[in-house]
């Protein structure tokens, strides 16, 4: 059954696709079943996260693993916006663009000192399972784990090490469900946002899909050959049940559980990295975000002729890297900190009324590549261990 669990999901998303476009409207009505999946997912995030790492640094003290794997996701990151960057003045997709200026009535996210830090707590308890503050959960999870190995509490982690195969085991049932859900919100996403396809807006969403496929290749699949002997085939096939999931869900954390277990299962890569390293990903190594900051900025400079040097590519890049490393928790999605980064950039936010309407389409890629990224992270670094 666990065989036929990709071609399930993947005939489940084919068939969504098609019914939002002969059913349209009444695709709406089964939305919530995909919604209460990936709600489901993340009241789960929390739980495994802490159990995983808490339990991970207890047995291994590997510190060391989270320093390298800064550093790795900070050079994929930067390869991944250079990369983009060079495509999108190559191709030039805002020449000529005319769109029609929708503004931007919303707001921008503080993203100072203390906008930052307050976007990484969690408001309350229960929002540590409502919307998951994966940065805030790695870190108590990392300081629970090295200060309990001082005291000796083999007791208490056999207990948790217990608690983290159980919900490992309830994550493999659940993913029986995962066609279900998958046809329920591309149903929906196709209706609502398949006109938008047809009608404006192609040019900048397949150049985003164009240095998205690009960056992929380049960036995550050629290096596992030199490096893990990995081929393209056989890096596809294992990986390809994980985007199924990120293209319809479009939250690299709703996948977080199904990322690691691809990582041990798939792969071999042993929980000592993974269960340190792809949680870290999951919240500061987004190649998806380096596509996404790249390809908006330069085409916003662009349409509305701002000067382009070298000094201004170094602030996206800078600007980028810290946005997609010390604000994680920005309410409202990619758009909200669209609108921030491009102020940030001293650039109109016209263009953000347009880029809200076609944005569930580019998140089906970027968050593809974010967790993508995270996997190919993981097993270099478990190979250069």
């Amino acid at each position: 059954m666990k065989k036929r669990m990709g071609l399930l999901t993947s005939g489940a998303l084919i068939l969504g696709c098609i019914c939002g476009l002969i059913f349209r409207e009444k695709c709406t009505s089964i939305a919530f079943l995909g919604d209460i999946y990936i709600k489901i997912l993340k009241i789960m995030i929390t739980p495994l996260i802490f159990s995983s790492i808490s339990c991970t640094v207890y047995k291994t003290q590997r510190d060391g693993t989270v320093i390298k794997a800064i550093v790795l996701f900070t050079v994929m990151f930067t390869a991944t916006f250079l990369l983009t960057s060079l495509v999108v003045i190559l191709a030039d997709p805002a020449s000529g663009f005319v769109f029609r200026e929708e503004g931007w009535n919303g707001t921008v996210s503080d993203l100072g000192i203390r906008g930052i830090l307050l976007n990484l707590l969690p408001k309350s308890f229960s929002d540590l399972f409502i919307n998951p503050k994966v940065f805030f959960v790695i870190a108590v999870s990392w300081v629970f784990g090295r200060v309990s190995s001082h005291f000796g509490a083999d007791r208490i982690f056999e207990h948790i090490g217990r608690f983290r195969d159980l919900l490992f085991k309830v994550l493999e049932y659940f993913m029986y469900l995962t066609p279900l859900a998958t046809f329920a919100l591309m149903a929906n996403t196709t209706y609502r946002y398949g006109s938008i396809i047809l009608d404006v807006g192609i040019r900048y969403i397949l150049t985003a899909w164009a240095c998205g496929i690009i960056a992929l290749v380049i960036i995550m699949i050629v290096p596992l050959n030199f490096i893990a002997g990995i081929g393209f085939r056989e890096y596809v096939r294992k990986v390809s049940k994980i985007w199924i999931m990120t293209i319809s869900t479009c939250s690299s954390a709703a996948t977080l559980p199904y990322t690691v277990k691809v990582c041990k299962e798939e792969f071999g890569i042993p929980e000592s990295t993974t269960d340190i390293v792809v949680p870290l990903g999951c919240t500061i190594h987004m190649c998806g975000g380096a596509v996404s900051f790249a390809l908006l900025g330069l085409f916003c400079l662009r349409l509305y002729n701002v000067p382009f040097d070298l000094g201004t590519w170094l602030l996206m890049l800078v600007s980028s890297l810290l946005i997609n490393m010390a604000a994680p928790g920005i309410p409202n999605g990619g758009v909200v900190i669209g609108a921030t980064y491009l102020q940030l950039l001293g650039i109109p936010l016209g263009f953000i009324g347009f880029y809200s309407g076609i944005y569930k389409l580019l998140d089906m890629c970027y968050t593809t590549l974010n967790v993508t990224g995270d996997i190919s992270a993981n097993i270099i670094l478990n190979k250069l261990q």
